[in-house]
């Protein structure tokens, strides 16, 4: 558990024990103040590394590097998100094209997959990029 986890942890336990020494009727006073806390903390996170991911482009930047790309064909985190979500979305439009035109209606849903695919890999190609 880290040092966040124990402070919210600590926090918890004492506004279950002023709960528990005031009343059901200030319950929602107490939830409301703990739900902030926690809320400063979230924002804080966030804050923390949004300005480390600021520090990093800035970084690759001064390196030569394009801020937010990672090579030609983006992060690897962008490429294997991309495939995830076709994946996903190539169940149910395989479905519904083959549900309604048979193999036909498979075999276009799967040529759009396909095209998406391929035009989001050469987006950062070469003769691309001139255009």
């Amino acid at each position: 558990m880290t040092g966040h986890d124990r402070d919210l942890e600590k926090e918890l336990d004492a506004t279950l024990q002023t709960r528990k020494e005031l009343g059901a009727e200030y319950e929602a006073e107490l939830v409301d103040a703990f739900l902030e806390k926690v809320e400063r903390k979230v924002d804080d996170a966030v804050d923390r590394r949004m300005r480390r991911l600021a520090a990093e482009q800035q970084m690759s930047a001064a390196r030569g590097g394009s801020p937010g790309r990672g090579g030609e064909f983006g992060t690897f985190g962008e490429r294997f998100g991309f495939a995830i979500v076709s994946l996903v979305l190539a169940i149910p439009l395989s479905a519904i094209g083959a549900g309604y035109a048979g193999l036909l209606g498979l075999v276009v849903s799967w040529a759009g997959i396909v095209g998406v695919n391929v035009a989001h890999v050469t987006r950062g190609l070469p003769w691309q990029r001139e255009r």
